[in-house]
């Protein structure tokens, strides 16, 4: 069983452009009124401690969700406030956050009544605690592998689609399989907007799933990194976000919120944005 929690990471720089991208992407799909299925790969357990022995132990969100709450003032993209909205829902009146929310509550916070929200887990206590949060809410949970999972239940009944892939990449083949799920994915719905996580590594395997996605059908995909300024010797040194079928507009845009967090006086990240693949 694989031994990944989301828990010792949650909120950290990753965090923040993943579900700063999520936001903006779920804001720009409610400017039509057609139902949105939106399905996420590798949900995790939706609400984590900030406070949390796991959460203290690497302290990654005080380089990350933590910096941006303190400075959220100086922000300058006005396409931040959704996500500080969904922050402050959780941590009303307080000056240092306590919880950060996992990507099923993003999800959730946009829905609309014609929408749909489909999440995938197979980690047995991740699953628990979803499990737990799913029973109050409109949503339909399965304890299934994410990538497959996905495959099965496209093309959805709603007219669009959103799609979140993260997974931990524990297993090294994790980068080809995404890839190879995300271009069966836009075969049976090409329409649809696919937001792809990735971390980027001192080992470069990330360069992997780049290649493998240029290999595929799939046209229109937007690539964002974030580095960090001091990265480590080993491990992660950045975050990607590869976004197929982005909204008009939202390169400009999120860029703009990037850019909000690049510098010393941020998170300390630099940040780059080119089409991976034109359309």
């Amino acid at each position: 069983m694989l031994s990944y929690l989301h828990a010792f990471h949650a909120g950290n720089f990753a965090d923040v452009q993943k579900h700063g991208a999520l936001a903006l992407v779920q804001t720009m799909m409610l400017a039509k009124a057609s139902g949105i299925a939106c399905f996420d790969t590798h949900a995790g357990s939706a609400i984590y401690d900030l406070r949390g022995e796991r959460a203290r132990k690497t302290a990654e969100a005080d380089g990350g969700v933590q910096k941006l709450w303190s400075g959220k003032n100086r922000l300058r993209s006005k396409d931040w406030k959704p996500f500080l909205e969904v922050l402050a829902g959780f941590n009303a009146g307080s000056g240092e956050l306590s919880v950060y929310p996992g990507s099923p509550v993003w999800f959730q916070h946009f829905l609309r009544a014609g929408d749909a929200l489909t999440l995938f887990e197979l980690h047995p206590s991740e699953s628990e605690l979803l499990a737990g949060w799913v029973s109050e809410a409109p949503i339909r949970m399965l304890r299934q592998d994410g990538l497959a999972g996905l495959l099965r239940q496209l093309p959805p009944k709603q007219p669009r689609l959103l799609t979140l892939i993260d997974p931990s990449y524990e297993i090294k083949s994790d980068y080809l399989d995404v890839a190879e799920t995300l271009g069966k994915s836009w075969q049976k719905c090409r329409h649809g907007i696919f937001l792809i996580w990735y971390p980027i590594l001192t080992s470069g395997l990330q360069e992997q799933l780049k290649e493998a996605v240029k290999d595929t059908a799939v046209r229109k995909v937007l690539c964002s990194e974030v580095h960090l300024r001091k990265p480590p010797e080993r491990g992660m040194t950045g975050s990607g976000m590869l976004v197929v079928n982005p909204p008009w507009g939202f390169d400009s845009r999120f860029s703009a919120m990037m850019d909000d967090i690049s510098g010393s006086d941020a998170l300390n990240l630099t940040h780059d944005m080119d089409w991976l693949v034109p359309e």
